[in-house]
């Protein structure tokens, strides 16, 4: 594999990867009335988004070793 592609999945797989957490961290909605705070999540896309980074890197690391 060429090493710029190698560069590119790499750099790929660690944004995905970054943004997968952040989504996973942050909540997507909340609601604060008086003494209750209620916050939702739906972390599908953030579990699909960090198992795509995590191939990215994987590719990037063993894609072309012989």
């Amino acid at each position: 594999m060429n090493k710029t592609i190698k560069t590119i999945l790499l750099v790929v797989g660690l944004v995905l990867v970054a943004y997968g957490i952040y989504k996973l961290i942050t909540p997507e909605a909340s609601i604060d009335i008086g003494i209750a705070k209620v916050e939702a999540q739906d972390n599908n896309d953030a579990y699909i988004t960090i198992g795509l980074g995590i191939a990215a890197l994987v590719l990037g690391f063993l894609g072309g070793r012989k």
